[in-house]
């Protein structure tokens, strides 16, 4: 074997094998045993939701894994296939140089990036030979490697982040829910405090000039960076939730609700969906020399964060509005009404699908700035010039705070201002109970009890205007129905 000639495996000492494959097993095991405990951790609290999250983010490592094994597999043969040197210098992240692809034998040695690519390399002779390119080098197999790693990575991290930044925020919250749980025992002292803050949140529909749609979406434009809710807002939308779906409960828990769905939709908002690498593949498409794509890219999240925000804002100003112009003596008792007609398309699942969608393109964003820059460094021409760097970096700054502190506490309150009530808070109640209630019974009823479980579920949908109170009384008579026929339910 020449001197400086690379040894493969049969010529490498068994030592070195050794030392790096134990240094790469304790890794993985501290990795595994790290998520293991922590979803441990997640069920001994009952945090059911975080521990479905956990659950999913192992999933997504897993399909990073088979990706990263589907790329070492068949490096050898996509390095093998050869393109026409016409079809591998258009759509260039960066321009050739000149006389950088004028002939064939100058890609036998070509110096890149401190990484010499070797005449003796298989591929590029055989390509050569065909006075053609490699479809994709080696080299180029394992920055792309690096890269989807580094997405998905990055991706997890800001999700979890804005969900850690904003259920902080959302908590702050809880001595509102508190101090009006606590003035509920006092009727006569809690009328009045009502009656304070319902006026405060009626003001908000402001004078005649704010029933203009134009003024109307400036203010809640501007609404969403200082005082985005108010406790009077918390009270207004809290007291229309309840009275719409549960007005049997005035005690009901609605932060503890609102916090559940949060953590709820948290499992969606972690993964990476099929459409978003959809996306990613869009986007390093569009990745063109002098195009400057990834910096007018970056504005996409920023512009969606803004909208999602003065939506959510403008919501609460129509139900104000619509409080506001009612008679007098309506108007002072009259709470907030719920309903789908007040989002995009009759819809308020699409907010999370907007959200999920603005985080993982700022993700994107970032991860590949970083990327470049660790890989190719800061001068390289795919990072451009400095005053297209800096803006990137500021804007995804920015989404980053204003989608944590802002968008997301809003997301988490206005979307229960929907016509139907979330699945978590049926689940606390009732479905939980009937499965409880299936595993003591033979296998028959439990088979029936899981159809009534899920019957139950849809019976919230099933109404025009269902509550809580309707789905409770659905799920107990259908229970204690079978009761009669079953082993008692103790």
């Amino acid at each position: 074997m020449a001197a400086g000639e690379p040894r493969s495996f049969e010529y490498t000492p068994t030592w070195v094998v050794t030392v790096v494959c134990f240094i790469i097993v304790l890794i993985s095991l501290g990795a595994e045993r790290g998520l293991h405990r922590l979803g441990k951790l997640f069920k001994h609290r009952k945090l059911h939701s975080l521990y479905e999250a956990l659950e999913k983010v192992k999933g997504e490592l897993m399909l990073l894994g088979f990706i990263s094994l589907l790329l070492t597999v068949f490096q050898a043969l996509i390095s093998h296939l050869c393109i026409p040197h016409d079809s591998a210098n258009i759509m260039l992240p960066c321009k050739l140089k000149t006389g950088a692809s004028s002939g064939g034998s100058e890609h036998l040695d070509i110096a890149k990036h401190g990484r010499r690519l070797l005449a003796e390399d298989v591929s590029l002779e055989t390509c050569a030979r065909q006075g053609k390119l490699p479809l994709l080098s080696l080299e180029a197999l394992h920055q792309l490697h690096i890269f989807i790693f580094v997405l998905a990575v990055v991706h997890v991290v800001f999700c979890v982040t804005t969900m850690l930044l904003g259920g902080a925020k959302i908590r702050l919250w809880k001595h509102w829910e508190n101090s009006i749980r606590s003035e509920t025992s006092q009727p006569h002292r809690a009328h009045a405090i009502h009656i304070h803050h319902h006026r405060i949140f009626k003001e908000r529909a402001g004078r005649y000039w704010r029933k203009f749609a134009v003024v109307s979406w400036v203010v809640s434009f501007f609404k969403q960076f200082y005082g985005s809710v108010t406790k009077s807002d918390y009270i207004a939308l809290r007291r229309g939730f309840i009275r719409a779906h549960c007005p049997s409960m005035p005690h009901f828990d609605f932060h503890t609700y609102m916090m559940r769905t949060l953590e709820q939709d948290f499992k969606k908002i972690v993964g990476i969906s099929w459409y978003l690498w959809v996306f990613v593949m869009v986007f390093l498409l569009m990745d063109l020399a002098g195009w400057h794509s990834y910096f007018w890219l970056s504005f996409l999240p920023l512009a969606l964060l803004l909208l999602v925000g003065a939506k959510l804002e403008h919501i609460i100003t129509e139900l104000a509005q619509e409080v506001a112009e009612k008679r007098n003596g309506e108007a002072d008792a009259a709470p907030v009404k719920p309903s789908d007609e007040l989002f995009w398309f009759h819809s308020p699942n699409l907010f999370l699908y907007l959200i999920h969608f603005i985080l993982f393109q700022n993700s994107f964003e970032i991860a590949f700035l970083f990327w470049v820059w660790t890989t190719y460094g800061f001068k390289s021409c795919i990072m451009e010039e400095l005053g297209f760097i800096i803006p990137r970096l500021a804007i995804g700054i920015l989404v980053q705070v204003l989608c944590s502190y802002s968008t997301l506490p809003l997301y988490a309150l206005v979307t229960q201002m929907g016509s139907m009530f979330k699945q978590t808070m049926f689940d606390e109640y009732i479905h939980q109970l009937i499965l409880k209630w299936a595993r003591r019974t033979p296998s028959s009823a439990a088979g029936e009890s899981h159809r009534l479980a899920s019957q139950s579920t849809e019976s919230i949908h099933a109404s025009e205007h269902p509550t809580l109170d309707d789905a409770i009384a659905t799920s107990v008579i259908e229970l204690n129905h079978h009761n009669e026929s079953q082993t008692p339910f103790s």
